[in-house]
């Protein structure tokens, strides 16, 4: 399997979600972005997993911008801000409140242990991408060939690093948020076990 062997959108939707990310997130949050939707778009593939792309893109440039600066919030899980994010961005893109909202869940779940396919496909997808990608989980279901051609084009940088921090200090101030659950549960040695990372 290789990158242009997957559906990657190209709307004015996920134009501009690519430009806000870009706008915000840093190099290696950034790139965490992009390979969260390309392992999602890949695990679909392989398992015959029918999905909206477009909303599943959208949701994976805007995932994490909860966790930018810009974007915190200092009462809501950084998953909840980046969903209202989400909605609003969505909203200005013309998409109906059906549809806003289900981008503000993909979002939200991203952070759950479990996402049940047949009831939330992009949801269930994200959880799993962003699982692979910031922890390691299942990255051996990841073609090799493919793994080997995202990271040369969308490598890794700083993100363990940065990712580990982010998580860490949302869990300091969010203790009650699944932030705080993921650091009371190790993520920092799952992060710096991840083989993605490995040479």
């Amino acid at each position: 399997m290789k990158l242009n062997d997957l559906v990657l959108p190209d709307t004015a939707a996920c134009r501009a979600a690519y430009e806000v990310a870009a706008r915000y997130h840093s190099p290696s949050l950034l790139n965490h972005s992009i390979r969260a939707y390309v392992w999602a778009a890949a695990h679909a593939r392989l398992h015959d997993i029918g999905f909206d792309a477009e909303l599943l893109y959208v949701s994976a440039m805007l995932h994490d911008i909860g966790l930018t600066a810009e974007f915190d919030s200092h009462t809501a899980p950084f998953e909840e801000a980046g969903g209202h994010v989400a909605w609003a961005f969505c909203a200005g893109a013309g998409w109906s409140p059906e549809r806003r909202q289900r981008a503000y869940e993909v979002i939200v779940r991203h952070m759950w242990a479990e996402v049940p396919v047949e009831e939330d496909p992009e949801g269930h997808l994200l959880e799993l991408s962003t699982g692979m990608d910031i922890s390691g989980r299942r990255t051996d279901e990841i073609p090799a060939d493919l793994r080997a051609e995202v990271l040369d084009r969308h490598p890794r940088l700083d993100i363990a690093k940065e990712f580990a921090a982010c998580v860490a200090e949302q869990g300091e101030r969010k203790p009650s948020s699944l932030a705080g659950d993921f650091v009371r549960s190790g993520i920092a040695e799952r992060i710096a076990a991840n083989p993605l990372d490995r040479p």
